[in-house]
């Protein structure tokens, strides 16, 4: 069984959209590549496959990014 890699991700505000997440995290080099992603169905949120680029992520999800899992925290 393989694990995926885990990463903290720290956010200043109270959310984030999630195509400004996956560059944050360099999950996604340009936003067109994060929508690529979103698009294909290669992202999750706490489970559930998300397809809308604006989903607002907040401190305690668990975004699966292609195989490397971001849990978001609150910075500051």
């Amino acid at each position: 069984m393989t694990v995926a890699p885990q990463r903290r991700i720290g956010i200043r505000s109270e959310t984030i959209d999630l195509g400004a997440l996956l560059k944050l995290a360099q999950v996604a080099a340009t936003g067109g590549e994060a929508k690529h992603l979103i698009r294909d169905g290669r992202i999750t949120v706490n489970g559930q496959v998300e397809r809308r680029r604006g989903r607002q992520i907040r401190p305690g999800d668990l975004i699966d990014a292609a195989g490397t899992v971001l849990t978001v925290e609150r910075e500051g």
